[in-house]
């Protein structure tokens, strides 16, 4: 006992560590008072760091998942950007939109902040083990480069997924155009936007290869009603009961609800050999043009049947005379 202390209390001396005196002080161990750095400083370091770490990223992690709840109105978290639909969508559509937006923002910040933390507290703890950082840190370059390269389709997805939430370039309910297929979108991920078409097909389409959105679902629609007519038809005549009959319709349910401002009819689109084709637009809340095209065509035929307005006839057949046997 007595060819150790001097050794410890030599050791102690140096003011390395007040821990060295202490133990020593308690214990009258000189092996313990040498290595309290390594046994007892060093794992307390990191306990602290890693405990830091975890309290400081739950407290994040809770911030943002109270920025992302709706409430029944705009989450915090997207009243800084910007919003493309407004009033246009249904309540209810509207608020399924901002929640999912809101949830996948808030998803990716949860996990950059959980990578940054994680990676800022690993360098301290590999700091208190003496580790040098500098070779650590090129080396992890060097990988994150070459990762970068062998991931970059995955990269380019995740950040054109990125942009596409910041911009709101469209959400779940809208129907889009995204060049290969379009549909009604159904989730709206940072890797895939899922798409159901018309026939109920369901398409996965990478985020990274999308060159143009065609959404018909943001501010508002145009529903387009073309109306063939005879060559013998009264085209004036046509045109005054088609304008009548779609701004009548128009105030009536179930068409009032969709149908924003006064249909305008926009006279002759197009003349063939056998057709004249008129044209008439109404302006729509989007996604409804589809049903007030239909229930339009549905009300101006029966219009022009009443009003004895002909369809056109194939080409290459006469138009019977009145009279004449058919």
């Amino acid at each position: 006992m007595t060819t150790t202390l001097p050794l410890a209390q030599s050791q102690c001396s140096d003011g390395s560590s007040r821990w060295c005196e202490t133990l020593l002080d308690w214990t009258n161990n000189a092996w313990l008072a040498n290595y309290s750095e390594m046994l007892i400083v060093t794992p307390l370091r990191v306990l602290l760091i890693v405990v830091l770490a975890f309290v400081v990223r739950h407290v994040l992690h809770r911030i943002i998942t109270r920025l992302s709840r709706t409430n029944g109105e705009a989450p915090k978290l997207l009243q800084p950007l910007r919003e493309r639909r407004g009033e246009s969508v249904s309540g209810e559509t509207l608020a399924e939109q901002r929640s999912q937006r809101a949830r996948t923002l808030g998803s990716v910040l949860k996990s950059v902040i959980s990578f940054v933390i994680f990676v800022f507290a690993g360098f301290y703890v590999l700091q208190q083990f003496g580790v040098d950082l500098a070779p650590l840190i090129a080396s992890a370059g060097i990988v994150g480069v070459a990762l970068g390269f062998g991931a970059q389709n995955l990269v380019r997805d995740f950040l054109s997924g990125m942009f596409m939430m910041i911009e709101d370039q469209y959400g779940v309910g809208d129907w889009v155009d995204l060049g290969e297929a379009s549909g009604t979108v159904e989730t709206v991920g940072l890797r895939v936007t899922t798409l159901r078409d018309i026939n109920g097909t369901v398409w996965y389409v990478r985020n990274g290869e999308i060159m143009r959105v065609g959404n018909s679902s943001q501010g508002y629609a145009v529903a387009v009603v073309d109306l063939p007519v005879a060559h013998s038809s009264d085209v004036g005549r046509a045109q005054e009961v088609a304008q009548s009959v779609a701004a009548t319709a128009a105030q009536r349910e179930p068409l009032s609800k969709d149908v924003l401002e006064k249909p305008e009819m926009l006279g002759i689109n197009q003349i063939t050999s056998d057709t004249i084709t008129l044209r008439l637009t109404a302006k729509v809340r989007p996604g409804q043009q589809w049903a007030v095209q239909r229930l339009l065509r549905a009300e101006i035929k029966r219009a022009y049947d009443d009003a004895d307005i002909k369809p056109p006839y194939p080409a290459g057949r006469m138009m019977p005379e009145p009279g004449e046997q058919q």
